[in-house]
């Protein structure tokens, strides 16, 4: 960690995507924030359906289904260090695909260096972008393991001023401001759905969806062609920590034997 001589803060908490104008604290980085906000902006909608989409179709390979904690949405956090200033900005990822989707959009050609890691899942990456091997890239995902957050991206920018930080000075500043972004972006508990499906006679039906609504069941479907008389189909996805729960639940109110799938 960056000890407080040893730089200067020129902010010093994450500072979550505003929805009205900000202000600036730099005229001359006017162009350069702007241009990094509306990349961040355009990001956003599209990360958090990609995130949706993608702890659905998890699951459906792992009917045991999983959680993880990630970013509620885009934050920033910047700090001048040595007359150097660095920006970290992270965000909710699901895949590669999507790491580098926002890379691109926040990459500053004009700035020295932009260096960033990525977590989703048991999968990481990361790149120094020039920094001297094992100074900038590593840090940043050092700090994000560090963390706790899952399926997240840190891109740390750098702007030279004209004073060289040295190994371990880099080491620390590119550490320092990704934990410092992540430590108190707004987060969330996120847990992968597990379709299911189950075959009820026709007078069990408002029974088994009162069970569905108190399990806050979702994407619920009916299928009257079954090829057995008097039965149906019901389909739908939960929470994977609740299937248990929900079958016992089931079978206790119907007073059946029941076949489900999953």
């Amino acid at each position: 960690m960056i000890k407080p001589n040893q730089m200067h803060a020129s902010a010093i908490t994450s500072t979550p995507i505003p929805n009205s104008h900000f202000r600036l604290q730099y005229s001359k980085a006017a162009p350069i924030r702007a241009r990094l906000w509306a990349s961040i902006l355009s990001f956003a909608a599209v990360a958090n359906r990609a995130t949706m989409a993608t702890t659905t179709a998890s699951s459906s390979s792992n009917s045991r289904g999983g959680a993880f904690t990630t970013l509620k949405e885009t934050v920033t956090f910047e700090k001048e260090i040595k007359k150097s200033k660095f920006i970290a900005l992270a965000a909710s990822v699901s895949d590669e695909q999507s790491a580098f989707s926002f890379l691109s959009q926040v990459r500053d050609a004009r700035a020295t260096h932009n260096c960033w890691a990525y977590k989703v899942g048991d999968q990481y990456r990361s790149n120094d972008d020039g920094e001297p091997s094992g100074t900038a890239g590593k840090p940043i995902q050092s700090a994000i393991e560090s963390s706790g957050i899952d399926r997240v991206m840190v891109v740390v920018i750098r702007y030279f001023g004209g004073i060289k930080l040295g190994t371990g000075g880099l080491v620390r500043a590119y550490g320092g401001v990704t934990s410092e972004c992540l430590r108190n972006a707004p987060t969330h508990l996120v847990k992968s759905k597990v379709r299911m499906g189950v075959e009820v006679p026709f007078d069990l039906i408002g029974i088994l969806y009162h069970q569905l609504q108190s399990f806050q069941a979702e994407d619920i479907k009916q299928d009257y062609e079954t090829g057995k008389d008097g039965i149906t189909m019901v389909t739908f996805r939960v929470d994977f920590d609740r299937v248990e729960k929900l079958e016992d639940a089931i079978k206790t109110n119907c007073s059946r034997e029941l076949v489900f799938y999953k």
